[in-house]
């Protein structure tokens, strides 16, 4: 009990010195900005995370960007592009042509149970 009473006059006295409680007042204030609210150490990494990101993002979409324009490029100075795009995506053919599309499709072959053999 009496080192208890010896400690807290100890801390009271180091309290009452000149320039102590405004240094810690300053301590735990920087603290708390810069680990509370929105402009926190760890929001500002949080943010720097985020921002490289979208980075990425942009650099993805100027890609396919330049590579679509490759693509109208070529459709504009080419006639036979517009035929094979148009032949190839949409299936498009000429009057005396037919079309074959093969999948491939991963199925396995359905068998019936019964045993007449006129049920399809």
């Amino acid at each position: 009990m009496k080192l208890m009473k010896n400690f807290l006059s100890a801390v009271v006295r180091i309290w009452h010195l000149p320039f102590v409680k405004y240094g810690v007042i300053s301590i735990i204030g920087v603290i708390l900005v810069g680990a509370v609210g929105d402009n926190s150490l760890l929001a500002h990494i949080r943010n720097k995370q985020y921002i490289g990101e979208l980075a990425d993002e942009i650099n993805k979409y100027n890609e396919q960007a330049k590579s679509d324009m490759r693509k109208i490029r070529e459709l504009n100075r080419n006639p036979k592009a517009m035929e094979r795009i148009a032949r190839e995506r949409y299936f498009m053919k000429h009057d005396d042509e037919d079309i074959f599309v093969l999948s491939d499709d991963d199925r396995s072959p359905q068998f019936i149970a019964s045993d007449d053999e006129t049920t399809e």
